[in-house]
């Protein structure tokens, strides 16, 4: 049987290698060698210094804040700080890379390695970051506005970017996955960036090669430039993986390439020859000297580090008794750990993790919405909770409630109030729903008699539904015990 990421070929049977390059926008005010603003959306060409424009004489200045967000990215990601790095030029010509190179880090880079641990299907692996660079971003070029040329948009040129480079040790689309959703929940945990793939602020290229089970032996590898979203990463590494062992089992050989990913037909396509790195003429750019960091600066840096997704699942696993699924569900991302401390704060902690898991992050979904935009806060979620806690809602109409929470805003206990759907937990009550259901039914008594205790769900069914479900479920169980018993 072929284990995941392996593909049956007509000659045996292949493995995929993968590394990923990623890319990601470093959050603050400014450029990483000028003072233009860092803004999305605004109207071309608006944040725009000289020095992004390469006008003559115009010199870069390095950005303190950003130096600071890629050590905390490195320390995020428990890997080497470096204390000396420099600044190279990448010298390659692009529309919109005034420039004619990009300044960028080569073999002096601020990061070096470290190690990320990843969950697939219930099992742990290591992934090994071979480093994290500095360097500026390019401009954009704009084709929808005329059929004959193209249009130049600087307002993204010169922003801060981070590229955080693994260790070709991924071996399956699904690895590739979770790698990159637990580097963006690090990333937004740490505040870095901001993750937002639709927008173009972290951009991922995948590394695919093939090479038959057990051969050591990398295989020739091809680069699908610039994929921004988890499903599109897996879908172009399946499909390109595919196509690699088809090549070589038809007689061919793979051509080291660069490829984008046409997400409308699922395929990869050309987009230009694989450059290696002395093709860019690197050399250390003479405008800017070596970035040396203090001790004092990296200790500071590492003293603002928050409470890090997997000593968070941790802690959740041991404080609140969670199962480890259920704590690596709720610290997924920042936003959702947030959301649940604040009812843990005044809630059971298992209840309100079940019913984050399941019924908030379902509801959600549905109206395709973040948690940060949830149409019930923490507290009105918290007092659903101790609802059901005390006994007030069962299961059943705890989940109308929170239907209705969501189309009106309204707080659990005015609902209930409103609505009448207090969970009856009055015995004498429940008794007679019970004998009233019994007396209607004396050939299911006799069946239940005779035998048949599965019939015992059928008398449970029908007392909740002659109470509109509002009895408490284990009373019922209880009761009808007794009742049925005497009956």
């Amino acid at each position: 049987m072929l284990k995941a990421g392996q593909i049956q070929g007509n000659t045996g049977v292949w493995e995929m290698v993968l590394g990923l390059e990623v890319h990601a926008q470093i959050t603050s005010n400014s450029k990483l060698f000028s003072g233009a603003a860092n803004d999305f959306g605004v109207e071309p060409n608006r944040n725009v210094a000289l020095v992004d424009a390469a006008m003559p004489g115009m010199l870069p200045v390095i950005n303190k804040q950003c130096v600071r967000q890629a050590v905390k990215t490195g320390l995020g990601l428990n890997a080497q700080i470096n204390r000396r790095s420099v600044f190279d030029r990448k010298n390659y010509f692009y529309p919109d890379l005034p420039q004619g190179y990009q300044i960028s880090q080569f073999l002096d880079p601020i990061v070096g390695t470290g190690i990320m641990v990843i969950e697939v299907g219930g099992e742990e692996r290591s992934i090994g970051i071979t480093r994290l660079h500095l360097e500026q971003d390019a401009g954009k070029s704009l084709h929808e506005h005329s059929p004959v040329m193209s249009f130049i948009d600087l307002n993204r040129a010169g922003i801060a970017l981070m590229e955080i480079v693994s260790e070709p040790d991924l071996r399956t689309p699904e690895e590739a996955g979770a790698y990159l959703k637990k580097l963006r929940s690090i990333l937004r945990y740490i505040g870095t960036c901001d993750g937002d793939m639709d927008k173009g602020s972290m951009r991922c290229d995948a590394n695919v090669s093939v090479r038959r089970v057990g051969d050591d032996k990398l295989g020739t590898r091809c680069e699908i430039k610039n994929v921004n979203s988890v499903r599109f990463l897996m879908k172009a590494i399946q499909f390109e993986a595919e196509r690699q062992v088809q090549i070589l089992e038809s007689g061919g050989q793979i051509d080291q390439e660069t490829r984008l990913y046409d997400s409308s037909a699922n395929e990869t396509r050309t987009m230009r020859s694989k450059e290696d790195a002395h093709d860019y003429r690197y050399f250390p750019d003479p405008d800017l000297l070596p970035l040396i960091l203090s001790e004092e600066l990296i200790a500071e840096i590492k003293a603002e580090l928050p409470e890090l997704p997997d000593a968070k699942k941790a802690r959740y696993v041991q404080e609140f008794g969670l199962s480890p699924y259920d704590a690596s569900v709720l610290v997924a991302e920042k936003a959702s750990a947030d959301f649940y401390e604040a009812v843990v704060a005044k809630a059971d902690p298992k209840l309100a993790a079940n019913w984050m898991s399941g019924e908030l992050f379902g509801r959600l979904n549905k109206i395709e919405k973040s948690i940060e935009d949830s149409p019930v806060s923490s507290e009105q979620f918290a007092e659903l909770v101790n609802l059901i806690s005390d006994g007030t809602l069962s299961g059943k109409i705890a989940k109308t409630v929170f239907d209705r929470m969501f189309e009106t805003g309204k707080n659990a206990g005015v609902l209930v109030v409103e609505e009448g759907l207090q969970q009856v937990t009055d015995d004498s009550s429940i008794r007679n729903s019970i004998k009233e259901v019994i007396a209607a039914n004396p050939d299911k008594l006799a069946e239940y008699k005779s035998g048949k205790d599965k019939l015992f769900a059928f008398f449970v069914g029908q007392v909740m539904k002659a109470t509109g479900g509002k009895a408490n479920p284990k009373m019922v169980n209880d009761l009808l015990k007794e009742e049925l018993g005497s009956a």
